[in-house]
């Protein structure tokens, strides 16, 4: 075994560790620095930063898809529910009169288009 040294660590008392036990701590602590520093080195090069910026955006636009997904399902259910009831069947007493009124609006547009195209 080797020579203890009398330097002190970390507690209060002397560190009984060898010279050969201190130097294979600093090869250890050199390892464990450089492996941080090429993290550091991958997480500020650029096409990192670029890369997580870009998961980042396809993110949010999928979540703002899936949103506005959801609200237009639920639009599309209001509006269905307005004109079928809970067994499936077609409330006829409101899609007459929205029936009605759409074929007035076609016919007034016909109607339009056609003396517009008249004073050609």
């Amino acid at each position: 075994m080797g020579e203890v040294v009398g330097t002190r660590g970390k507690g209060d008392g002397p560190d009984r560790r060898t010279a050969a036990q201190i130097e294979a701590d600093i090869v250890r602590t050199r390892q464990q620095l450089a492996a941080t520093l090429d993290e550091l080195a991958v997480a500020v090069h650029p096409s990192t930063i670029v890369g997580k910026a870009k998961a980042e955006a396809a993110a949010t636009v999928d979540r703002t898809v899936g949103r506005a997904f959801t609200t237009a399902s639920r639009g599309v259910e209001q509006a269905r529910a307005q004109f079928v009831d809970e067994k499936g069947n077609a409330r006829k007493e409101r899609i007459i009169p929205v029936a009605a009124v759409a074929a007035a609006v076609l016919v007034g547009v016909v109607l339009l288009r056609s003396r517009r195209n008249r004073r050609r």
